[in-house]
């Protein structure tokens, strides 16, 4: 997804779905790829980045003299933040395509939706060249990173790109020379580009990020959408009982009964500790288990089997009772 083409394909491809009522059944292969796949569960984050999202990009339409402002989702490892982006990424662009088709006769599509990722230990050479191969925009190594960042900040703005998403931003260390200039970049290309910036990383605000002179521009501009654990309670609800509800209605399972699962929130969320990634993980794996195993269904026994990520398995206080 870190190229137009890749990113057209995944905004375009329906999202699974569960299966409707009376539809025929479908093959152990396509249920398979379902619970590969799998349906993302609509969370309030998503429903708070998705109006906050909205509203910058309303905001920043006709700013001209400083950076549009901006968001950061922020959170622990698992708490779902690459999903939230990438559907909010996903709604953005299938909203603007609808409303602004290319022109009849045009092989030129809109190109509404950026998605970058930071990658390791990021020089600012190494980012604007991962914004240019979004793009397609053409690099060698003998251009500097003034040149490839003009040609980024003219492409992106004349291919009409109006949500620029950035992830692993957590990976841009300021304290280092290295980092500083990297992020005195990403400030740039915010001024340059006629886009909305949503970023998103593991614990931002706990990191170098959020330090020193740049760190207190980024801090002035961004709102920040904490993508935390689910609580088992919260005053009278429990949202961690809905969540897994959520994701207990996407199976496609022919001996599931429906409730189970829930059922044993309080279990699941010791396994998991409240994290949506951890959870969707176990009963994903638990679901194809149970296809492949013919029994059709997932039970409290079948996800004792099932070994979760290192990070869930050493805060899991149910092993060894």
């Amino acid at each position: 997804m870190t190229t137009w083409q890749g990113w057209r394909h995944f905004a375009t491809t329906p999202p699974p779905q569960p299966p409707a009522p009376g539809e025929p059944a479908r093959s152990n292969e396509e249920r398979l790829a379902h619970h590969s796949a799998f349906v993302t569960v609509r969370t309030p984050v998503i429903d708070t980045l998705t109006t906050g999202v909205r509203t910058l990009m309303i905001l920043g339409r006709h700013q001209q003299t400083t950076a549009r402002p901006s968001l950061i989702v922020t959170g622990p490892a698992a708490a779902g933040k690459t999903t939230a982006l990438l559907h909010v990424g996903r709604a953005c662009h299938l909203a603007h395509t609808h409303s602004q088709p290319a022109p009849a006769g045009t092989t030129h599509a809109p190109v509404p939706v950026a998605y970058v990722l930071v990658p390791p230990a990021a020089s600012p050479k190494a980012l604007a060249t991962e914004f240019a191969r979004y793009l397609g925009v053409p690099v060698t190594t003998r251009m500097t990173q003034a040149r490839i960042t003009d040609a980024v900040c003219h492409t992106y703005n004349r291919a009409g790109v109006r949500l620029v998403l950035i992830d692993e931003i957590d990976r841009l260390n300021p304290r280092t020379t290295t980092g500083a200039e990297t992020a005195d970049l990403l400030k740039d290309l915010t001024e340059r580009i006629r886009a909305t910036f949503v970023y998103a990383g593991i614990d931002v605000t706990t990191t170098a990020l959020f330090s020193g002179v740049l760190g207190a521009q980024l801090a002035g501009r961004a709102s920040l959408v904490e993508c935390g654990a689910f609580p088992a309670r919260l005053g009278k609800h429990e949202p961690f009982r809905e969540l897994i509800a959520g994701v207990e209605a996407a199976l496609d399972l022919r001996a599931h009964r429906a409730g189970t699962l829930a059922r044993h929130a309080s279990y699941l969320h010791q396994r998991t500790a409240g994290r949506i990634g951890s959870l969707t993980r176990l009963i994903r794996r638990a679901a194809i288990t149970s296809i492949l195993d013919g029994t059709e269904r997932i039970t409290k026994t079948s996800l004792e089997t099932i070994r979760l990520d290192h990070l869930a398995e050493t805060n899991d206080t149910t092993r060894g009772r």
